[in-house]
């Protein structure tokens, strides 16, 4: 359909003004004649038109292949463009759709006084991550600033499969008897790669169902989260919008009342488990008064500050293809970073369990979000998977895994490390024939283990894990809760304030690119370092590509607890090293992929140090970096440093 020609004159005019006030036009002098600068060789006499283009699309001015059309339409138009996303997105017709859009931020007090960064400059960044209904969706960083920059549209999929019929049309009815929220998780990443959890939001967009044509806008308060939970980061515009439009839309009335219903409910749900709880610990005490000083954790805060049962932390997770064994998964959870909830001042622990989705987003967590993640996976394997908390040496907090064998045998899993350990439990009672022998695992006391359905309380006489019965249908040893009980709160579904899990996203990292990156910084690192203390560098090509089976060997025996392959590398390195020479390696291994980092703390090792820095007759350096990636973006980085010289007596 064509316009009149009086109304396409004044929409180019309106177009026309809205260029101008945003001063489009200028940007776009301003890149050309940078890029005619940087990009115009002494010897060349112009730039051709497609050079100029390429420009444009690099820095984001324009990302269309019709440039007419993109230059006559502010970019923040495209971003925001339904037509333009649905395009870009396989929509079935029969499907409803959510459009949601994020118009950008206000009031985030905290970066006041941020400059607004220099084009091309590293600046800290905020990125916002959504999870609805299996669906997840991270919107393009922007610098982090008292406005930020938000400009993007997410299409969620709001049909159920198991509602009716799956070629209808959900209607409005059906949408409202659909309870998940929206959940929005918002990352800082700093100039350094390092993230921190800003805010974690469960927004309910039922409300577009009663709204005119099936769109609503909103403001969303973000706050803070852990001791911050109840201070405002900021807020975010949020536009939503029904795909296809609703032909039929609710009284805003009935969606009220539909969700006060919901929450009352859940209210009611929570509040008898909080009464059966209580009677339980009653029950507890009255067993053994010294039960009060074990770690028996029912309830525990999430980021939000908002206490959940612990059962609600625990769910068969299925990684699809992304994880093949349960030990892959372990090597996974493993590689996600360690980092303790932060506490401002002095004082014990902070408590903070993450939900799954800002645990994934921030790519760290504290020792409980990997035991969490551990045995939800573990789980989803099929296998019989429980938390353990209780403590470490020195008494120190500590959560982990357990798993039950059908033929009785105990295995604990330390998801921090990846290590398994074989639970034998000794008898203190017994007659000391034979000398007992210490346990390898590093745990001292067990309070309690849970997963989704169960939860039991460790009653025996002990709480030491070393004599330990891990019999758990034996109610004298460990006294449970009513299965029902944590069903009726824990149970997919049962309640609206439960978060819902998160599948896993695949790796988006590439592993060899990255290795390489990281090689070449090395390769700078060191020889800076070198050229300070007075000494030449002279890198040996060959010698680096031989130290390649190695990393991949110690990676394949951490995911498999399998040694093989390293007879091949030995053989190479004495194929390589001449007769009269000395070689000398150093493995090791990180979660991330800061190269100046990792130099730094590689040269706090001796060992390592001695071979950076080594002097002598014919010196020759190696250096080989192998990424290993994970789902979520996780890295196991295999760096080795090696040199070779020639002996002198």
């Amino acid at each position: 359909m064509s316009l009149p020609p009086e109304k396409a004159s004044e929409l180019k005019q309106l177009i026309h003004q809205q260029l101008s006030k945003m001063d489009v036009h200028g940007r776009i002098r301003e890149i050309l004649a940078e890029t005619i600068r940087e990009e115009l060789a002494p010897d060349q006499q112009h730039l051709s038109t497609e050079d100029l283009i390429k420009a444009l699309r690099r820095r984001g001015i324009i990302d269309d292949d019709s440039v007419d059309q993109e230059l006559s339409s502010p970019k923040q138009a495209v971003a925001f463009d339904k037509q333009s996303t649905l395009k870009k997105t396989n929509v079935d017709p029969t499907r409803r759709y959510l459009y949601l859009q994020v118009l950008g931020g206000k009031a985030f007090l905290e970066h006041l006084q941020e400059p607004e960064p220099l084009p091309g400059q590293i600046c800290s960044t905020f990125t916002l991550c959504l999870h609805y209904r299996n669906q997840r969706f991270r919107s393009k960083p922007v610098p982090c600033a008292c406005e930020p920059d938000f400009h993007d549209g997410f299409l969620l999929e709001v049909h159920r499969e198991n509602l009716g019929d799956g070629t209808r049309m959900a209607d409005s009815t059906t949408m409202l008897s659909i309870s998940d929220p929206i959940h929005m998780v918002l990352i800082k990443t700093d100039i350094f790669g390092e993230t921190t959890l800003v805010a974690s939001y469960f927004l309910e967009w039922r409300s577009v169902l009663g709204s005119e044509n099936g769109v609503t806008s909103l403001t969303v308060e973000l706050m803070g989260v852990g001791t911050e939970s109840k201070v405002s980061v900021g807020i975010l515009n949020i536009k939503l919008e029904m795909y296809p439009p609703l032909n039929q839309t609710l009284s805003q009335e009935v969606v009220n009342t539909q969700l006060a219903l919901e929450r009352q409910k859940t209210a009611e749900k929570e509040r008898l488990f909080l009464v059966y709880a209580k009677q339980w610990w009653r029950e507890y005490l009255q067993i053994r008064p010294s039960h009060n000083s074990r770690l028996v954790k029912i309830f525990a805060q999430d980021e939000n500050g908002i206490n959940r049962p612990v059962c609600s932390y625990v769910k068969p997770l299925r990684a699809g293809r992304l994880l093949d064994t349960p030990r892959q998964a372990a090597r996974f959870v493993n590689v996600l970073g360690y980092e303790r909830a932060p506490v401002i001042g002095g004082g014990g622990k902070q408590e903070q369990w993450c939900t799954l989705l800002a645990f994934l987003c921030r790519n760290k967590g504290d020792c409980e979000d990997h035991a969490n993640l551990l045995c939800s996976l573990l789980l989803g394997y099929g296998l019989e998977a429980f938390v353990c908390v209780g403590t470490k040496a020195k008494g120190a907090p500590h959560a982990w895994v357990m798993t039950c064998g059908t033929d009785g045998t105990i295995t604990f899993w330390e998801s921090l490390t990846g290590h398994r350990y074989i639970h034998k439990p000794s008898n203190p009672e017994g007659p000391p024939l034979a000398e007992q022998s210490k346990p390898l695992y590093p745990y001292r006391t067990i309070g309690c283990v849970f997963n989704h359905q169960m939860f039991l309380g460790n009653c025996q006489p002990s709480d030491a894990v070393e004599t330990c019965v891990f019999d758990l249908n034996d109610e004298s040893k460990w006294k449970p809760m009513s299965e029902e009980a944590i069903k009726s709160v824990c149970a997919p579904g049962a309640t609206t304030s439960l978060p819902p899990f998160p599948p896993l996203c695949a790796s988006t990292i590439d592993a060899s690119v990255t290795s390489n990156e990281i090689e070449m910084q090395l390769r700078l690192l060191v020889s800076e370092h070198r050229k300070d203390l007075g000494l030449t560098t002279v890198w040996e090509d060959q010698l680096s590509y031989l130290l390649s089976p190695a990393l991949a060997s110690y990676e394949f025996e951490r995911t498999t607890s399998i040694s093989a392959g390293n007879e091949e590398f030995q053989d190479a390195i004495r194929r390589a090293v001449p007769d009269g020479h000395t070689f000398k390696g150093f493995p090791i291994h990180f979660v991330y992929r800061n190269a100046r980092r990792a130099f730094a703390t590689c040269l706090r090792s001796p060992f390592c140090e001695e071979i950076i820095c080594c002097r002598g007759d014919q010196v020759r350096l190696a250096v080989r970096v192998r990424v290993f990636t994970y789902p979520e973006s996780a890295c196991a980085v295999w760096i080795m440093f090696a040199c070779k010289y020639r002996s002198v007596l």
